[in-house]
């Protein structure tokens, strides 16, 4: 988890206490979790997550070949 600092006015101050109080929760847990809510209402999020999961795995070598080693997978001559 990330901490993040965040101003609020006196009102929405207020009002995000009284209902994190209601629910038995922190002020903290409650944003938390009314941006949780909202990212997941999100079509983009969704649409993302399906097109992700939905890719096929990648096949990292051919039939009968020996997969990569790796020192030829992060091969930094440059940087030697």
């Amino acid at each position: 988890m990330k901490n993040v600092t965040i101003t609020l006015d006196e009102k929405t101050a207020a009002w995000a206490r009284v209902h994190a109080a209601r629910k038995d929760m922190s002020l903290s847990r409650f944003i938390g979790e009314l941006l949780d809510a909202r990212m997941r209402e999100s079509g983009d999020y969704e649409r993302a997550m399906r097109r992700y999961l939905g890719r096929k795995p990648v096949r990292l070598s051919r039939e009968g070949e020996r997969y990569p080693m790796r020192e030829e997978l992060h091969d930094r001559h440059g940087l030697r």
